[in-house]
């Protein structure tokens, strides 16, 4: 099994920033893929960004340029920086990691608002 443990979520105000971690342990064997997920009250989860063990990313339109996902394979470790926050990027963020399986996090609440 492999747990994630979530960090970073909290209240912002909109145009601030903030940082997510996730840190995974337990019977890892390779990790392929970390990211987040979000999902917004009354909506599905989405894909936010993604990163592989090589260091390739993938973003979500609606945070390209204003989120950098970045991955240390030594901690097992995914941060997601994010920058110019809007009230729409209110959501409960998920750690998603691929290591020969699907794993998910119990999720972080991030609250953009004033």
């Amino acid at each position: 099994q492999v747990q994630l443990v979530e960090s970073g979520g909290g209240l912002v105000q909109p145009g601030g920033s903030l940082r997510l971690s996730c840190a995974a342990s337990g019977s890892i064997f390779s990790i392929n893929v970390m990211g987040w997920y979000r999902q917004a009250p009354g909506k599905q989860r989405e894909l936010v960004a993604v990163i592989t063990s090589s260091g390739s990313t993938n973003y979500a339109s609606s945070v390209k340029g204003r989120f950098t996902i970045s991955i240390d394979n030594a901690k097992n470790t995914v941060y997601l920086s994010s920058n110019s926050l809007k009230p729409e990027d209110t959501a409960v963020y998920y750690c998603y990691v691929q290591s020969g399986g699907n794993y998910w996090g119990k999720g972080t609440l991030v609250t953009v608002s004033s």
